[in-house]
């Protein structure tokens, strides 16, 4: 029988079918996650006369919005393994510790970055490759962006914890409440109302704030277990730590994803190819919509292994990895061969223009070379996360994009012609060897482990 207040034992049944069970909702409200930001690429890039543009202009905020998402995966993501470890163990007083300082480091969290981008947003924007014409555009979507930092960091952060309690169907109602509403409203702002890119600025922040009004209601609601209480905001250092040492993978990742984001725009611009930056724009696209299976799966994982690790089946923790890894490396291989085969399907879904589509071509091409890697990549990295090894998932993160990626960046471009080939050529590169250290060092370090019973969750 479930314990009381939460839907699903994950130390009971097919482990598969439990992992299935999380992750097809979480796909489904990963995809609709997803379309917050691709419906507004989609429509941004078909803006008459001034897509092209625009699409510059709003890929030069990628940077900033993956740094919004680094917080939100720092203090919201970094909590949701360690509250299920506790949820495993019985350890109900700490879970509930562990949700409410969630929220509050996420309420403080978001309104620091605010304040931040307002008063330091044109020498970022400039800094991350803006000029005078991009600029424009890019001020105009990240200052109307900015104000709903809170609605975006509390919203997303909050929605693990209703996850990880059993409840992936609600979670995805969250995220698909606020992306309808956007689907609806951007082009009423941007095209009826006329308002360009900041009516798609507008949208996005208004949707965000419907899936916040959601979460909140839900989760001071009597059919979670745990709620947010009042008692249980008060910070502690302990959980704190605890919350921002798990957290701080995601954190990395994300951040190294805003630094990866930055030096391709400034090196596009420095090798002349500033146009490109709008190919980026579309290439990045593509990934993400293709990333949400494989993210689905492994974040769906998450959970089932936590609380399992917490409550020392480490049989059932192996049959997670397993599976898991084998979804994911069949799905990146199916993914890599659609881009091969229907390119311009991708790519037409973004832009309109030929001589921008024929450029985007070869550059998708490249950029999905070894895609399948990210399987060794994704498996690895959630398995640390979730079985609570810090230090191991901090490193792989930093190794694939600061120690690879971003050199690769910069020095490949001086030894392949074109020379933008080699700024997109970074990505297979750092997926083959960054993906294959990740897993290996996974299944020598933890998954062989798992099978000895002295192998505890110290």
């Amino acid at each position: 029988m479930a314990r009381k207040g939460i839907a699903t034992d994950f130390g009971k049944g097919s482990v598969p079918k439990l992992i299935l069970r999380q992750a097809l909702p979480l796909m489904l409200s990963s995809l609709v996650q997803l379309l917050y930001n691709i419906v507004d690429r989609i429509y941004i890039g078909h803006i008459s006369g001034d897509g092209q543009v625009a699409l510059t202009g709003l890929g030069l905020t990628f940077p900033v919005v993956s740094a919004i998402l680094a917080f939100t995966m720092l203090f919201g993501q970094g909590g949701a393994p360690v509250f299920s470890i506790a949820m495993g163990a019985g350890n109900d007083n700490r879970a509930r510790k562990v949700l409410g300082n969630s929220f509050t480091l996420l309420l403080i969290g978001s309104i620091v970055l605010t304040a931040v981008i307002l008063i330091f947003m044109k020498p970022i924007l400039f800094a991350l490759g803006a000029d005078d014409m991009t600029y424009v555009y890019a001020e105009s979507y990240l200052r109307i962006y900015a104000l709903g930092t809170a609605a975006t960091m509390i919203a997303n952060g909050l929605n693990y914890y209703i996850t990880a309690q059993g409840f992936p169907v609600t979670a995805m109602i969250t995220t698909l409440t606020g992306a309808l509403l956007n689907i609806i409203l951007d082009p009423v702002f941007i095209f009826v109302l006329d308002m360009n890119i900041k009516g798609a600025a507008i949208a996005t922040v208004l949707s965000q704030t419907a899936s916040l009004v959601w979460v909140l209601i839900f989760l001071t609601g009597k059919k979670p277990k745990f709620r947010i209480e009042r008692k249980d905001m008060i910070l502690e250092s302990k959980i704190v730590i605890s919350i921002c040492s798990v957290g701080f993978t995601g954190f990395i990742m994300q951040f190294t994803n805003a630094a990866t984001q930055a030096v391709c725009n400034k090196t596009l611009n420095t090798i002349g190819a500033g146009s490109y930056v709008g190919v980026m724009t579309i290439v990045s696209s593509v990934r993400d919509i293709m990333s949400v299976v494989v993210h689905a799966i492994t974040s769906g994982a998450s959970p089932v292994m936590s609380f399992n690790y917490g409550a020392g089946k480490n049989d059932r923790v192996r049959s997670g990895i397993r599976f898991s890894f084998l979804f994911a490396f069949i799905y990146t291989a199916f993914a890599w061969l659609m881009v091969v085969l229907f390119p311009r399907f991708f790519i037409t879904l973004f832009a309109t223009d030929t001589s921008f589509i024929e450029a985007a071509v070869p550059a998708l091409h490249i950029y999905f070379l070894a895609y399948v890697f990210m399987a060794f990549q994704f498996s690895g990295q959630s398995t640390f996360m979730a079985l609570e090894k810090n230090g191991r998932a901090i490193f792989f993160s930093l190794f694939r994009k600061v120690i690879l990626v971003i050199p690769l960046t910069i020095m490949l471009p001086r030894f392949i012609d074109p020379a933008v080939n080699g700024v997109f050529m970074a990505e297979p590169v750092s997926n083959v060897i960054g993906g294959l250290a990740s897993f290996l060092t996974m299944y020598f370090t933890v998954y062989r482990r798992l099978n000895k019973s002295s192998y505890s969750n110290n």
